[in-house]
């Protein structure tokens, strides 16, 4: 699993058959692409290229359109997209779900899980609306997204629901660089033993990611910059 991740990391087009290949160059390990499928599919990870579909819907009465092709993304709190991704411990893997606001890059809350139960991603959208609230969230159709109860807490908050196109890769593409970003920096260079010592981490990194790490595509400033600011102005 823990090679499995860094694999999808590095190359997120890589389908089971490639990453199977991968694997077997190791002269250690032996595996067939039906277990390796099965890791997958267990480590809620899936290659981000254009096929039937992009992650597994289990309601599709529950799938809504992709409302932010061409749509001009200007202000805080306009956009927040969402999605989760696996974090391995020397011993064991946790979920993280995370919400980045796509204007300023900010990452507004996040929720840690040991299983991909979805009350975790519930419970953090739940807390993140109590504090200010998007006019469009953004998911892929995965079953977190494409079930009642997320369509009703968004709608029941008047929240524009949007989901990535079918085999749209790109469509949530600033939470995948977050991911990404995150694991080269802290996960992929260190070893954590508990599900503590990760929030511990986490809390350390986000607050660094939003408050202090320039960001390219802000013209070096931080996502606290572009954020805080002008959602203080929007307030008052």
């Amino acid at each position: 699993m823990r090679l499995i991740d860094e694999i999808h990391t590095d190359e997120p087009t890589y389908g089971y058959r490639t990453i199977t290949t991968i694997l077997n160059r190791n002269p250690n390990i032996h595996i067939n692409k039906k277990r390796v499928r099965r890791i997958m599919k267990d480590m809620g990870i899936y290659a981000i290229y254009p096929k039937p579909n992009l992650s597994k819907r289990y309601h599709q009465q529950y799938v809504r359109p992709y409302l932010l092709r061409k749509l001009p993304i200007t202000r805080p709190n306009q956009v927040w997209g969402v999605d989760i991704t696996y974090i391995r411990l020397n011993k064991g893997f946790l979920y993280l779900f995370v919400i980045i606001d796509w204007y300023s890059r900010y990452i507004v809350d996040y929720e840690l899980s040991s299983t991909l139960d979805k009350s975790f991603v519930l419970a953090c959208l739940k807390r993140a609306i109590s504090n200010g609230k998007p006019e469009i969230i953004n998911s892929d159709q995965g079953g977190h997204f494409t079930n009642p109860d997320y369509i009703n807490l968004l709608e029941s908050n008047e929240i524009k629901v949007s989901m990535d196109g079918k085999g749209q890769c790109l469509d949530n593409v600033r939470t995948e660089r977050f991911f990404r970003t995150l694991k080269y920096d802290r996960i992929y260079i260190n070893e954590y033993e508990t599900p503590r010592e990760i929030r511990a981490m986490l809390n350390e990194y986000i607050l660094k990611y939003n408050d202090y790490r320039p960001h390219s595509s802000l013209g070096g400033n931080t996502p606290s910059d572009f954020y805080l600011p002008k959602c203080r102005v929007q307030v008052a």
